[in-house]
């Protein structure tokens, strides 16, 4: 795979110089297991240092098994944070769904049904929430399996993954469900990048047997199509990618890497050489699947004295995978 050596502390001093400067902070969603826990933050300065906001901001009460993983969310052009997650393993043919305007008061939570038009599907998971300034709407792709739909390959037909989308622009009427990608490979965990009109990126995880890594693929539009996937530019056993986007052109995608048992990252300025910056990274322990979205500072200084005293500085460098 092709990787370049790694950075040096110039470029990352340079980093936190500017984002001393910013007027926004990074947040990156999470959740502890055994998932009934809800929503945890995790927040940073630089992108590279992150502490954990020590609390759950909203508990879970929808879908059969009230259960919060993968949260995501994306902040619209009001302000408005919109929040979807994962409601449990398998039966569910919807996601979670709240909003809020700080990150404290949540409205009432809704379960979005997105495949029950399609009555063996296996599962709904880990949506993945984007704002297109492109369309000026909201797309939500998830990965769910349908037994026999597809060419079996090496998963078993109740893990054979696709990644399907909605879009919305008001949380109200929804989009008909659309098959997102078919690689040729169980795909999950994907995240979509606007980096300018017609040129988009799409992160995505290859869940199959023996590969389970993160590609790489580029599209004209937030929907694609996302013609040809790269080979991966991680290792085996990874997952969960999750992207900050940085002065400068300058990109962090943030992964889990399972098998070791902690958060790698990976920095790229075009997605298709990567350098590998995990060791000047510092994810805090426990740490799961999520995303990251910014916010401004003032929203941030009004939900560090709601954490419980000692909590923010609690920080490892590695994370967890049950």
């Amino acid at each position: 795979m092709p990787l370049t050596l790694p950075t040096s502390l110039l470029v990352l001093s340079s980093a936190a110089l500017l984002s001393s400067c910013a007027k926004e902070a990074y947040m990156f969603t999470s959740f502890r297991e055994p998932a009934t826990d809800g929503l945890r933050l995790l927040y940073s300065y630089d992108g590279y240092k992150w502490q954990d906001l020590g609390k759950s901001f909203l508990k879970p009460q929808v879908g059969p098994s009230k259960l919060m993983r993968d949260p995501s969310i994306a902040r619209g052009p009001d302000g408005t944070y919109h929040l979807v997650w994962t409601c449990g393993w398998k039966g569910d043919k919807g996601f979670g769904y709240a909003s809020s305007q700080d990150l404290v008061h949540w409205s009432e939570q809704r379960f979005i049904d997105v495949m029950s038009h399609e009555p063996t599907t296996v599962n709904v998971w880990a949506p993945e929430i984007t704002y297109d300034a492109g369309t000026r709407q909201y797309l939500i792709v998830w990965a769910s399996t349908i037994p026999l739909r597809f060419p079996k390959g090496e998963e078993a037909e109740d893990n054979n993954h696709r990644l399907y989308y909605t879009t919305t622009k008001d949380f109200q009427t929804f989009a008909p469900t659309r098959l997102y990608l078919d690689p040729g490979f169980s795909a999950i965990d994907s995240e979509v990048l606007r980096r300018g009109a017609k040129d988009y990126v799409l992160i995505v995880k290859d869940n199959t047997r023996p590969m389970r890594n993160i590609k790489v693929a580029f599209g004209p539009t937030a929907t694609g199509p996302f013609a040809k996937v790269s080979a991966p530019f991680t290792d085996n056993f990874t997952e969960g990618p999750s992207v900050a986007r940085l002065p400068n052109n300058q990109w962090l995608i943030y992964y889990d890497a399972y098998k070791e048992k902690k958060y790698g990252a990976m920095k790229t300025t075009d997605f298709i050489t990567f350098t590998d910056v995990s060791a000047q990274t510092s994810v805090p322990a426990g740490h799961k699947h999520g995303t990251i979205f910014t916010v401004p500072r003032r929203t941030l200084k009004k939900l560090l004295p709601t954490v419980p005293a000692g909590a923010a500085g609690a920080t490892s460098a590695t994370g967890t995978h049950e």
